[in-house]
């Protein structure tokens, strides 16, 4: 059998677990992926702790995670820390657990290696195009934006103004009002300023959204409007801007009964997608772009092509 290679991305929202087999190649062949909810940030995000449940919730992820490894007999285990662990005075108490109990080993990265490992990710599932495209990645803790053309980055910046993180700054209503939104994209202008800086000298051709939210979009599309299904093996999506409108509209209206409603819409999104589609308009309208791709592929993706290419 060849090497069989696990990555955990603990994130803020969600706990993810991808497990490869490694080919001649340096190619990989799924074997097992599965994301498990664990709102670490739930009540003290701005804080800077995680919360005893929550903190409960990421271990009982870990320990599933570590049965599906044993079962697969993987034989590396590489781990990351995203936003949540990494901002909180217990986040090393959490990491350490997780090496006592499982003797697994996670390590804290900050936001600058974050996006690096995105735009990784991310390069290795689309079509390369020569223009500049926005990465945006929306986390629960952080959102990654990386301005890349298919051989490099130019800028990457990561911003503490994830989705979960908003949620608990504005506690919006529910349904969330127009004042409630104003609000959002007025902290957001601020909290950006540095992107749209950068963006005024680059010519940037379209938005490429990976993973997370940007999944839900394309599946809600799909289910609502007859757009791209969400396929197995299909790495990469374009996104019909007036289908998202209609569905960001729709979503920013709703009440939370309304959205478990909504076909392609995961549970585990259902409280963040509105926080989320937020961003995404803020980010099209102030950059004036006409164009939306989404890639399957991310951080835990972008962490198995550094492996493959440093062995």
């Amino acid at each position: 059998m060849n090497e069989r290679v696990a990555i955990i991305d603990c994130g803020t929202n969600t706990f993810n677990l991808l497990i490869v087999e490694i080919e001649t190649d340096k190619q990989f062949k799924k074997i097992f992926n599965t994301r498990l909810p664990v709102k670490l940030g739930e009540g003290a995000i701005n804080h800077g702790f995680i919360a005893q449940i929550p903190f409960n919730r990421g271990l009982s992820a870990i320990e599933a995670f570590d049965e599906e490894i044993k079962k697969h007999k993987v034989a590396t285990t590489i781990a990351f820390a995203t936003s949540a662990i990494r901002d909180a005075k217990n986040g090393e108490d959490f990491v350490a657990l997780v090496k006592e109990k499982h003797n697994i080993n996670i390590q804290i990265i900050d936001g600058d290696r974050e996006a690096e490992l995105i735009y990784l990710g991310v390069k290795s599932a689309i079509q390369p195009q020569p223009q500049l495209s926005l990465i945006m990645d929306i986390g629960g803790g952080s959102t990654e934006f990386i301005l890349a053309d298919h051989q490099k980055t130019l800028w990457r910046q990561s911003f503490q103004v994830g989705a979960a993180r908003l949620l608990d700054r504005f506690k919006p209503s529910d349904p969330i009002t127009e004042a409630e939104i104003e609000a959002i994209n007025a902290f957001l202008k601020l909290k950006l300023e540095p992107l749209l800086l950068i963006t005024k000298n680059y010519e940037c051709t379209e938005l490429i959204g990976s993973s997370g939210a940007f999944d839900s979009l394309v599946e809600i599309i799909h289910s609502e409007l007859g757009g791209e299904e969400l396929l197995e093996n299909k790495t990469e999506y374009n996104i019909n801007l007036k289908h998202y409108k209609v569905i960001a509209d729709r979503i920013k209206a709703s009440d939370i009964e309304e959205r478990r409603r909504i076909k392609g819409l995961v549970a585990m999104r259902v409280d963040m997608i509105v926080i989320s589609c937020i961003m995404i308009d803020f980010v099209l309208r102030e950059l004036d772009l006409n164009n939306m791709r989404v890639s399957i592929y991310s951080l835990k993706e972008g962490a198995l092509v550094n492996y493959l290419s440093n062995k």
